[in-house]
């Protein structure tokens, strides 16, 4: 009878795996990660364990090693499919071997396998990648380790493998997680905040320029560990010129140096404080199953689809009259409120508004493909440019297939996406931001949602940035080949990153400048930043990793839209480039095999599944697994879902197994959501600005109708005595929520101006002796 001492799964199998510790190092915007899996195998057979598991989609994967006793086995870059046959031809005579590999449909999901564990045996398997830190809308720059992978949905007929996903609830793990970082800065670091436990950030020096930070004991695996780091004087234009490798060719990227460019675009105060009035206002909102699960664990009241409607109304409200707008919203299949797009007006809006109140986390699995080609297919509405909100938990298989749709229709729209609770697929979110020149938020932890949409609503309501080109001014003898996309969208204070290959010497000139040019609101405008060309110390290849990233990036999508026209040319330079730059790519792996074990081992391989956080609607009592056929490599998969107990499989045409079950055999029934002022009062504005005085208003207000009537100034008509209180009770109440309210108000504001209204500064006073405020009319911007 097999040993069963030591962790086991729910399935009462033992699990190799027993501690990850992960080892952050971030110097300015660019983080090094360094992971390390350590395996154990307590059973009394050999063992092959696999485990898939989420990575940043951003992540340059670079390292990958295993410490077998005293021995380190480091792993090559191979072509894919020469990596599986050369792991599967050393098990198959006995020898240990160790694969790692990027899944063909996501760029944030990776496989790896941990051949033939001897009886007793132990290993330390060692990953390491590097990734740029997103800029958040408030200046933070946001890391994210993942620890929850959903799984994730498949649409039928769509094109290649989905990826399995053996997961548990997050209290199930068997296996502990240890994280701590350092951080460099060439200015103070303010503060660090995290949705996760930290323990008291450390400062290194005086200037407190250097600082560690550390993750609290007793991680609960139900989240994923995010840090979020705020600099002093936020973020400072920079340009970090690399080596090359002195082993490598002298003309290849690995060879020459390379220069990292970080601008951060400052626009004109009078551009920013302006708003345009005009634009197609797109929002396709995420209705399947998983989007009922709570958007934290502490506010159960408050689901992901409660909080998407709240922002829906939110977002309604603060669009500016003369824009068009849709609401589209998605599971198994999709629908859209209007046929087309359609003007803002108090009919479109209460009409829309209504159809929002009634939509539930019902439309089954999480097919966005079919309503982008949709909305793609609508022509654009002449000088209202198309603005594409899309709100998802991102559980979906086909990412690359969207990805590609997304950058094929980039030049009639901007996309600006969000991804919602634990575990969303950061590749999904950032791509759909990235190929569609707009802007991604992550909603985690107890972030509230409608603050962060805000800031990405601001964005969109920015003049869009036309004309953008880039000019270098090297000294002779110096050419750079720009190895980035061109750049398509700049916005206020976020960053645009530009890496180019440096080719040939001067003895003169130390000193270059790149200049961005660009049209901003029919101005001309430009950034310009001057660099040292003599190469930093100490970045290792760090910055020559993350070029040849973005560059292998851009060769896969160039090789799927060129699909059966190059013969695979494009892989080939992509295999070429993952291997010379040890970046792996979805067309390599890492493979390692310890051919100096002298001892062969003997017998079949005991297969272990390595499980993986899942995120649950509720804490769990008894858990369900997420688990498919033993025979996968990124294989085929009907996504299913098994239960511990019995094991029996179902067919999941519609729903992705994780919409469809609960992870508890008993559950609280939710309980009712308290009803937001602040949503009460925004609901009742009409579309053009103002509020009208009804009951409904004096209740906002916390006030009887006769208590407002009769506080009313005789020579002032009732919509505006209504508008300006709401406006202190704004004010007054709800500065702590302003990022949410204050377009609204301004367009309540610009609509009080229009008025011409007589005896304001009377209003105001008498307005504030009712709700007991003090706001000035300054503030109000009248």
């Amino acid at each position: 009878m097999m040993n069963r001492c030591g962790l086991i799964t729910v399935q009462k199998e033992p699990v190799p795996l027993k501690s990850i510790e992960v080892e952050l190092e971030v110097r300015d915007h660019v983080a090094t990660v360094v992971s390390t899996l350590n395996y154990q195998n307590k059973e009394d057979k050999a063992v092959e364990a696999v485990f898939v598991f989420p990575l940043p989609g951003d992540a340059a994967v670079c390292h990958f090693s295993a410490v077998v006793g005293q021995k380190e086995i480091v792993a090559e870059v191979k072509e894919k499919q020469e990596a599986r046959e050369e792991y599967d031809d050393a098990l198959s005579s006995g020898q240990q071997a160790f694969l790692l590999e990027e899944s063909e449909q996501s760029p944030d999901i990776f496989s790896m396998k941990v051949g033939s564990l001897a009886p007793g045996e132990s290993a330390s398997i060692r990953l390491e990648y590097v990734t740029e830190l997103a800029v958040q809308a408030d200046d933070g720059l946001r890391f994210c380790l993942p620890a929850v992978l959903n799984p994730r949905y498949q649409p039928q007929g769509s094109e290649g493998a989905s990826v399995q996903v053996f997961s548990v609830p997050a209290s199930l793990v068997p296996y502990t997680l240890c994280f701590c970082g350092r951080l460099f800065s060439p200015r103070p670091i303010c503060k660090v905040e995290s949705s996760c436990s930290l323990d008291p950030l450390q400062y290194l020096n005086t200037d407190q320029t250097q600082a560690t930070v550390k993750l609290a004991a007793g991680h609960k695996f139900d989240r994923d560990v995010e840090v979020v780091i705020y600099y002093k004087d936020a973020h400072q234009p920079t340009a970090v010129v690399e080596a090359g490798q002195t082993s490598a060719k002298t003309g290849s990227l690995m060879g020459d140096p390379v220069v990292m460019v970080s601008l951060y675009p400052e626009f004109p105060p009078s551009v920013m404080s302006s708003v345009d009035s005009c634009g197609e206002f797109v929002f396709l909102m995420d209705r399947s199953g998983s989007m009922g699960a709570p958007l934290n664990n502490k506010e159960r009241h408050q689901t992901r689809i409660s909080s998407a409607r709240d922002t829906l109304l939110l977002l309604l409200k603060s669009l500016p009259m003369g824009c068009y707008f849709n609401i589209y919203s998605f599971g198994s299949s999709f629908q859209h409120i209007f046929p087309q797009s359609v003007e803002y007006s108090q009919k479109t809006i209460e009409e829309a508004l209504k159809k929002v109140e009634e939509m539930e986390a019902n439309l089954g699995g999480t097919e966005i493909l079919e309503p982008l080609k949709h909305i793609y297919s609508q022509r654009c509405i002449p000088n209202q440019p198309r603005q594409l909100f899309v709100f998802t938990d991102g559980e979906v298989g086909n990412t690359k297939e969207v990805l590609d749709l997304v950058k094929k229709n980039s030049g009639s729209h901007r996309c600006f996406s969000f991804g919602i609770g634990e575990g969303a697929s950061s590749a999904l979110i950032n791509g759909l931001a990235k190929e569609g020149g707009g802007h991604a938020q992550f909603i985690t932890g107890t972030d509230r949602m409608q603050p962060k949409v805000m800031q990405s609503l601001r964005f969109a309501l920015q003049p869009a940035v036309e004309d953008i080109s880039v000019t270098w001014d090297l000294p002779k003898g110096v050419s750079v080949t720009v190895l980035s996309p061109p750049i398509t969208s700049i916005f206020q204070g976020q960053r645009s990153l530009i890496y180019g290959q440096l080719t040939g010497q001067t003895s003169e000139a130390t000193e270059g400048s790149v200049t961005v040019k660009y049209s901003l609101a029919g101005r001309p405008s430009q950034n310009q930043l001057h660099f040292s060309l003599k190469p930093a110390e100490d970045t290792g290849l760090t910055v020559h990793r993350l070029a040849a990233r973005t560059l292998i990036r851009t060769l896969e999508m160039e090789d799927r839209d060129e699909m059966g026209e190059n013969d695979g040319g494009m892989k080939e330079k992509v295999v070429q480039l993952s291997v010379q730059s040890g970046v792996s790519s979805s067309f390599t792996a890492f493979i390692a095999v310890n051919k100096d074990n002298n001892e062969t081992i003997q017998g079949p391989l005991v297969r272990r599944d390595i499980p993986v956080p899942r995120y649950c609607m509720m804490m769990p009592a008894a858990a369900f697994l997420y688990r498919c056929d033993d025979d996968y490599d990124f294989g085929d998969l009907a996504e299913c879902s098994a239960c511990c107990e019995a094991e029996e499989c179902c067919d999941d045409q519609e729903l992705d197994s994780s919409d469809e079950e609960m992870c508890a055999e008993e559950v609280e029934a939710p309980q009712q959501a308290p009803i937001d002022p602040l949503l009460q009062l925004v609901s009742l504005q009409k579309a053009c600005g103002y509020w009208t005085l009804d009951p409904h208003l004096a209740a906002a207000l916390g006030k009887s109708r006769e208590e407002v009537e009769k506080s009313k100034p005789a020579t002032v008509n009732s919509e505006v005595w209504a508008t300006i209180l709401a406006l202190i009770w704004l004010h007054g109440f709800k500065m702590d929520a302003k990022e949410e309210w204050e377009l609204l108000a301004m367009k309540a504001a610009s609509w009080l101006r229009a008025q011409n209204a007589p005896c304001v500064p009377e209003c105001v006073d008498a307005g504030n002796a009712l709700l007991g405020c003090s706001v000035q009319k300054d503030a109000l911007m009248l």
